[in-house]
Parts: structure tokens; sequence; C-alpha cells
């Protein structure tokens, strides 16, 4: 691949991971939103990459047990596996502060209404919709 075709690419768990730079900055383009599922070190390359349209959610797990019971009960990884992902998990969490919101991933119904929220919100950020500034022209200069 081209350098620089990757808007974010790392090696977490054992596995290269990496986002095609191409296809994000198109959807951009497009007007439409693009989610991603990523550690930390994405998280921060893509945040570099296109700071004005990034904003970074960091879910939490309640707890340490809680999480290593996940991890087990979605049966998608090794034993191995997830015991290098635990020994990695509180370095993880520990970079929560680069994140611009925080959900605590105690209650599913819960933190997805919050992820939620966290969504329509940003979508109503003035520099987000750049064609209110027309629109509030237009209604100022209506008749009343």
């Amino acid at each position: 691949m081209a350098r620089g075709a990757f808007m974010e690419s790392a090696d977490v768990h054992e596995h290269r991971y990496g986002t095609p730079r191409a296809a994000v900055l198109d959807r951009l383009a497009q007007g439409r939103d693009v989610l991603f599922d990523i550690d930390w070190q994405g998280a921060r390359s893509i945040a570099a990459a296109a700071p004005r349209d990034t904003v970074r959610v960091f879910i939490l797990p309640p707890t340490m047990a809680e999480l290593a019971k996940r991890l087990h009960s979605r049966a998608q990884d090794a034993e191995d596996v997830i015991a290098r992902r635990l020994g990695r998990a509180k370095g993880e969490i520990e970079k929560w502060t680069d994140y611009d919101y925080v959900i605590l991933n105690d209650d599913l119904d819960r933190a997805y209404a919050e992820l939620e929220a966290i969504y329509r919100a940003e979508r109503l950020r003035r520099e987000r919709n750049p064609w209110i500034g027309s629109f509030v022209r237009g209604l100022i200069g209506e008749p009343p």
C-alpha cells in the first residue's frame, strides 16, 4: 500500500489494523458520518488527520472483573489473547483523558442512549451545519 494510504494503522493485540484514508475522506466530503471502533492509537491518528471532523468517545467498563467476563463470554479470542488484552487494559484505560466524552458502560441501554445523545449534539454544532448561515440571513430578511 502507498505511504499515507491509511488514515490510521496500528498493531493491536497481535493484529494489524488500518483505515483507508481515501474512503473516509470521501464519505466526509459527502457530508456523511463515519463511526470507528478503534483503540486509543487509532483515535489519536484520526483526530490528527481530521481534527474538525473528529469526536472521540471512550467507553469504560464498570470493573476489570466485568471486562474479563465480557471478553470471555463473547468467545471470540483464545485464552492467551484474552490474557494479553486484560494485561494491557489498564494502560489503555489510562488514555481516557485524551477523549472528548467518556461513557461508563455499566448499563447497555443507558450507555447507548448517552452515545446517541453525544452524536445528536455533535450533529447540531454550528460548524457542522454550513447551511444554517444562509438560512438565518434569509430568516432575518423576512418581513414580520
